[in-house]
């Protein structure tokens, strides 16, 4: 089942948003750069590296420590360090080790109390509202579309909901990413129709070890 206030509107984008943090490890094990985006103006990010003074930096443009902004969207900022691109936004702070890909995520409650974060489903960008009520990920007829999932192949079945009963398909996702987090083979329920969000339910979930510190959900990747 998926609430009912999924309709609701997402946060604003803000012209200062406050931080999310990427924390990275090299190869060797020593720690990297921590970069924290502070906010945002057009094209040009407020960096904070290594708890230094803020600095505003355009697109193209590095830091004095060498972290380089490739690019602002909205709230987000992508940058690259340590050679390595990370998409920094509001409330995601990611943890890396020496391998690839990322073992930890941490997320910020928005206003309403709710973990909403960005991800991908088969290499395809898609918006998730963290609900471990789900028992799958669940995606809407569109997202599913644009991931490549051929879900009339899946199994049918029916689910309940804040509007009565649904349509969905069960299948398996190949690869699903959040802020970085990557696993494969991936249950989940495709609707029968678009969803406002996508639900990042259990069957993503159970392969974390998973917390919530206050206002702040962190996710660690177990396998």
């Amino acid at each position: 089942m998926y609430p009912e206030w999924l309709a609701m509107a997402q946060s604003p984008v803000c012209w200062y948003v406050m931080a999310a943090a990427g924390w990275l490890l090299g190869a060797t094990g020593a720690v990297a750069a921590e970069v924290a985006v502070a906010g945002v103006i057009g094209n040009r990010a407020i960096l904070v590296v290594d708890g230094g003074a803020p600095q505003t930096v355009a697109a193209g443009a590095r830091t004095r420590e060498g972290v380089k902004l490739i690019a602002v969207d909205g709230d987000a900022a992508t940058v690259e360090f340590d050679g390595r691109r990370e998409r920094l936004r509001m409330g995601e702070r990611v943890v890396h080790s020496g391998g690839s890909g990322v073992d930890s995520l941490t997320l910020q409650a928005d206003s309403r109390g709710h973990f909403v974060t960005r991800g991908r489903v088969n290499g395809a960008p898609a918006q998730f509202l963290v609900d471990t009520g789900a028992t799958l990920v669940s995606l809407g007829r569109s997202d599913a579309e644009r991931a490549g999932i051929d879900y009339r192949k899946g199994t049918p079945g029916l689910t309940s909901t804040a509007n009565g009963d649904a349509r969905v398909w069960r299948v398996r996702v190949d690869t699903l990413e959040v802020g970085g987090l990557k696993v494969h083979n991936v249950d989940a329920a495709v609707h029968d129709r678009d969803l406002p969000v996508s639900l990042l339910g259990m069957s993503f979930l159970n392969r974390m070890h998973w917390q919530r510190e206050g206002d702040k959900l962190i996710l660690q990747k177990r396998y």
